[in-house]
């Protein structure tokens, strides 16, 4: 299905096949839309330009979410290539790892939640406010990753429940403010998948499985289950869908309590 042709779509924050980035970027190209990409720093670009090798892309841009003058010169550099695209990708989240460990208010600094924030949510309502030029009068849409510790708490996730429950209120709140532009928000609550990034959350096993046990579906989700999802929520199919939070995994955020049944 080509339901994506003629579409271009921006991904921000892929450094890595083993990510939810991938596989929303390998789902939007199987689908028929352009991609273009971001890289953080030197060290990654060769990696992020075999990747967008892989799908039949050239436009890699230098891009660090947490320097505003990078954010507007990327839209600048990306202007050469494009004169507009229709979707932008955010899948980006960040907090000092020594603030995912052990109680919460034992390990919360203020450092530390000024980064998580800044990183995590602030970074998405930026790039969103940076690229309106270029996504004006293209019916575009904007797509974020959120988890359920944004609304559930849980162990291990401390300050990064707090950034991702941010993250949901920029959806509605962006959502608000750029329908009158006729540009749609949305995000996707994705299951515990290991990834690259997930490898190194202490439980991560102990997760999986809990989850693939409890959710009416018996199993975790995958990077290819988002990718779908994405493709959905990006394109004119979900004309009528916007700051709405659409939970993929496997149904788990719907159980309030699992029990052995053997």
């Amino acid at each position: 299905m080509s339901f994506l042709a003629g579409k271009r779509a921006v991904i921000i924050g892929l450094a890595s096949t083993r990510s939810i980035a991938w596989g929303i970027a390998q789902a939007l190209r199987a689908r028929g839309a352009e991609l273009a990409f971001n890289y953080q720093n030197e060290k990654l670009q060769n990696r992020v330009e075999k990747m967008a090798a892989e799908l039949d892309s050239t436009i890699t841009l230098p891009l660090d979410v947490t320097e505003d003058e990078q954010i507007e010169s990327f839209f600048g550099n990306l202007s050469a290539h494009w004169d507009g695209f229709d979707i932008l990708v955010h899948s980006v989240a960040y907090a000092p790892s020594e603030q995912l460990e052990g109680r919460y208010l034992e390990t919360i600094t203020r450092e530390g939640f000024q980064i998580a924030h800044d990183i995590s949510s602030y970074s998405f309502a930026a790039l969103a406010k940076a690229s309106r030029t270029m996504m004006k009068g293209r019916n575009g849409a904007l797509l974020t990753l959120s988890y359920l510790g944004a609304v559930r708490s849980m162990p291990s996730y401390n300050v990064m429940g707090l950034a991702k429950a941010s993250l949901e209120a920029n959806v509605r709140f962006m959502a608000f403010d750029l329908g009158v532009d006729g540009i749609r928000v949305n995000a996707i609550s994705a299951g515990p998948i290991r990834t690259l990034a997930a490898s190194g959350i202490k439980g991560m096993r102990q997760m999986l499985t809990h989850v693939g046990e409890a959710s009416p579906l018996k199993r975790n989700v995958t990077i290819e289950d988002v990718g779908n999802a994405a493709s959905f929520l990006v394109s004119d199919l979900a004309a009528g869908v916007t700051g709405e939070v659409l939970y993929v995994d496997s149904g788990y955020n719907t159980v309030g309590m699992h029990l052995d049944s053997t």
